[in-house]
């Protein structure tokens, strides 16, 4: 970041003003918890800072300007983030180490991803498109993969980047509802759910981890340090799975499932 640019951020009291509020608005409101069926659903300020956020972007009150210079600032929130992760990560290295291969075949869970969105998005009728939605989680490194692959014009570049922008606005938000929803209605441990909120995104993953301590506070420093461990190898090795198992299992599942239903209709292009 160059140091007019750092200025400019610094000196726009408008956006920080509007965060201030925001910030000040939902906690004020605080959290709230309600069930469904045996399992609950935990409201978190951090949802409401969305919506919120989400809303006046759509107002005068937040420019093109002001929402350009709030980017740095997510990066900055999550370089504290990954601070305060690491400091907790050091206390509890020996339960890390315990855990062994479910933490460090973690990423073995996108097959199961693959196995599930791929046909459906088959049979929502998306083509190659769904190559790039499907063969990962699909951010930054997966968005410049299939584009390298592709081409930034090609469907499967559609396709990613059309789950890039989904996760990026409503991902934080569905993992931070899901894990509170799971981890109290199945019988699974609440630190399988901590690791599995690592998915490589500090966003998603912090809203994942707050539901989880919110559900189980006596355990936070142990799912804080599983779902950090746990994001820290996501954004390792996520990319290095994708280049070498998810990415080429997408396209031959893709393959077979466009074989099979052009056989049916006894005619068309699979590749199409």
């Amino acid at each position: 970041m160059e140091k007019a640019d750092l200025k400019a951020i610094v000196k726009d009291w408008r956006l920080h003003a509007v965060v201030l509020i925001i910030v000040c608005v939902t906690e004020a409101i605080g959290q709230f918890a309600f069930k469904v069926g045996p399992g609950v659903i935990l409201l978190l300020p951090m949802v409401y800072a969305f919506i919120i956020g989400l809303a006046l972007f759509f107002t005068p009150l937040v420019s093109d300007k002001m929402a350009k210079n709030a980017e740095p600032l997510i990066v900055l929130g999550v370089t504290l983030l990954i601070a305060k992760i690491g400091v907790s990560i050091g206390p509890q290295i020996e339960a890390l180490i315990e855990a062994g291969p479910a933490l460090l075949l973690q990423e073995l869970g996108n097959l199961g991803t693959i196995f599930f969105a791929l046909p459906l998005a088959v049979l929502l009728g998306f083509k190659r498109e769904s190559i790039g939605m499907t063969h990962s989680i699909g951010r930054e490194p997966n968005v410049g993969l299939i584009v390298n692959k592709f081409g930034f014009g090609s469907a499967e570049a559609r396709g990613v980047m059309a789950v890039y922008i989904f996760g990026t606005v409503f991902g934080a938000v569905f993992l931070g509802l899901i894990a509170g929803l799971l981890a109290t209605t199945t019988p699974l441990h609440p630190l399988s759910f901590a690791m599995a909120s690592g998915v490589g995104s500090g966003s998603m993953m912090a809203a994942a981890s707050g539901s989880l301590i919110v559900a189980y506070p006596e355990m936070e420093d142990q799912i804080v340090a599983f779902a950090g461990a746990s994001n820290l190898l996501s954004l390792g090795t996520g990319l290095f799975f994708s280049i070498f198992i998810g990415l080429p299992l997408t396209e031959k599942l893709y393959s077979l499932m466009m074989n099979r239903k052009v056989r049916k209709l006894k005619g068309g292009n699979p590749n199409a």
